[in-house]
């Protein structure tokens, strides 16, 4: 298979997605980029729930960000909080609105019923597969792996087995460290680049 071929699959399989995520937000007056912001909202930590991490994330302009930011707050499906530390920066928490739309809408129905007729064997191949195509398309355009804390380089155990981020020098949860962070680095100089599932 050449990259053509591949990517008439990748370009299909997204539109299919696309589709039946379209059909949930139109329901709740959501743009498909608003669902993918509720995504993306829910899955990042603490240090990456900020409207540059999502900008980045979903590679769009601040502007485009800003925007559609400011529909999901007025829609009550977003909050928005001053950082404690530094008021400049703008931190974004779902609301229970948000997390519902998102419990009706990802993973698409449409994935979701293939999946479900994956055998073991097929899901692992399939999702051992798509890592690491994207961990190639990251590492060949130079993108931020928005990895799980937990395999990132930063990552720490104290003596008594507290997680910690060596980067920000703070205490994280269990939480923390299941989530995409927008600083993530591969554990090692050979470690793929990582994202949950």
């Amino acid at each position: 298979m050449n990259a053509n071929e591949l990517y008439e699959y990748i370009e299909r399989i997204a539109n299919l997605n696309r589709t039946s995520v379209r059909r949930v937000g139109v329901a709740n007056g959501l743009q498909p980029v608003q669902v993918e912001a509720l995504h993306y909202l829910s899955r990042c930590n603490r240090y990456s729930n900020t409207p540059v991490a999502v900008a980045e994330f979903l590679g769009l302009t601040k502007g485009t960000v800003s925007q559609t930011l400011c529909v999901l707050e007025a829609n009550g499906f977003i909050r928005k909080e001053s950082d404690a530390r530094d008021r400049r920066v703008v931190h974004i928490q779902l609301t229970a609105e948000g997390e519902n739309v998102l419990d009706k809408s990802i993973p698409p129905d449409v994935l979701r019923t293939a999946v479900e007729r994956f055998t073991d064997s097929e899901m692992s191949q399939a999702s051992k597969t798509m890592e690491l195509l994207l961990r190639r398309m990251q590492q060949a355009n130079g993108l931020k792996s928005f990895g799980a804390c937990k395999t990132c380089v930063h990552h720490e155990r104290t003596p008594d087995s507290l997680r910690h981020c060596g980067l920000t020098r703070e205490i994280l949860s269990n939480d923390d460290a299941e989530k995409i962070c927008r600083e993530h680095q591969p554990a090692s100089a050979g470690a793929e680049l990582a994202t949950t599932s």
